[in-house]
């Protein structure tokens, strides 16, 4: 089985949000895009004996990822409690390597500074109108601390992301499409489910903005 494969299998026993808030936007990283995330982080060599931030790590997924892959530490930042309490029991289903560190914070203002290290994050996409640019909110925390990071956004996000990653000390390296599936879990939603294009994103951060030298 390939690394992608093997780490999807393992994945697939994180559960879904058992009460997801429409306003933070709460749907599962699937595991299949987890995975996908996870395999180029640990062929990247971002992973083993790293430490790793998981923004908004929601039900776990990415950090149970990356903890599938012996880094020195794993962080799973979340705002939501409920989330949290999934996250806890998904990580007794998964039994990853390395424990993870679940922690209830606001991303956009850790109550920790944490050395440069790999962050994972699949923001809020920005569709409702209270969450609009939160995926920004997010790449700010991320340019702060990160050495590198993976993140995944919304369909066409390219230039938004390669225009502050410039600004910020960052480089795209690696951008991929993927699909991105959304059960029926709000009562707006008309159809049981849908499948929606999403943007995964690698960038090393420097921290010296394009022009700076």
């Amino acid at each position: 089985m390939s690394l992608k494969g093997s780490i999807e299998r393992r994945l697939s026993a994180v559960s879904d949000f058992a009460e997801p808030d429409p306003d933070l936007e709460q749907y599962r990283t699937p595991a299949s895009v987890a995975a996908h995330l996870v395999a180029l982080a640990d062929i990247q060599d971002d992973l083993a004996g790293a430490m790793v931030l998981d923004l908004g790590t929601g039900t776990g997924m990415l950090a149970l990822g990356a903890a599938l892959r012996n880094p020195r530490r794993v962080l799973g930042i979340e705002l939501d409690g409920i989330a949290l309490e999934d996250a806890r029991r998904n990580e007794s289903a998964v039994e990853p390597g390395t424990p993870v560190d679940w922690i209830r914070a606001d991303v956009r203002s850790l109550p920790l500074r944490p050395p440069r290290c790999t962050v994972l994050a699949n923001p809020p996409f920005g569709a409702h109108a209270d969450n609009i640019h939160a995926d920004r909110e997010f790449l700010e925390t991320i340019a702060a601390v990160a050495d590198v990071s993976y993140t995944i956004h919304n369909e066409g996000s390219r230039e938004f992301v390669e225009a502050f990653s410039m600004d910020h000390g960052g480089t795209i390296t690696h951008a991929y499409a993927v699909e991105f599936a959304l059960p029926r879990q709000f009562m707006h939603h008309e159809a049981d489910s849908r499948t929606i294009q999403a943007e995964l994103y690698r960038i090393e951060w420097t921290g010296e903005p394009e022009g700076s030298a």
